[in-house]
């Protein structure tokens, strides 16, 4: 029967493995530079900032959640950002995303967090069909606004 659990650091191999099969999937197959030490820094490392938990099947890896904290000012409590969610495509239908996602809300309600969210491709119907039979609202009226490589550069260089 598989297993939520805690990510550990035997576990990276196959986190940036499934990474890469987020990536080929979100049609962004040569985006991750990624790697198992930056993994193991960011997940392990003396201050981490950044969690996860995986579906594990008798030692597979089948899925992991990847999230770290955010802070709203105007409920002036921390919440869950899910940078990803991802299940092997073998894997799904089995109710694995839907355990990760339960672990999260599990989390967040255990610590007083009043939220938990993320982001979803706007083309990825079958994603946004299972986060809207979770309850999961979309917040319309909001765009995700990114600063980075030249630009973030630059602006930093001006700070």
């Amino acid at each position: 029967m598989p297993l939520i659990r805690p990510v550990a650091p035997a576990d990276a191999p196959a986190i940036l493995e499934l990474i890469h099969e987020l990536a080929l999937f979100e049609r962004e197959p040569d985006a991750v530079k990624n790697t198992e030490a930056d993994l193991a820094a960011h997940l392990f490392g003396p201050d981490p900032q950044v969690y996860a938990h995986v579906v594990d099947q008798d030692g597979t890896v089948l899925g992991f959640a990847l999230w770290f904290l955010t802070y709203s000012t105007w409920e002036g409590t921390h919440g869950i950002h899910l940078e990803d969610l991802y299940v092997r495509e073998s894997a799904r239908g089995a109710g694995h995303g839907k355990a990760l996602l339960a672990e999260l809300a599990r989390i967040a309600v255990a610590r007083g967090y009043r939220r938990v969210e993320w982001s979803v491709l706007d083309w990825n119907a079958p994603a946004i069909g299972f986060y809207d039979s979770l309850g999961a609202g979309s917040m319309d009226g909001w765009t995700v606004r990114r600063l980075e490589g030249a630009a973030l550069a630059e602006l930093g260089a001006g700070a």
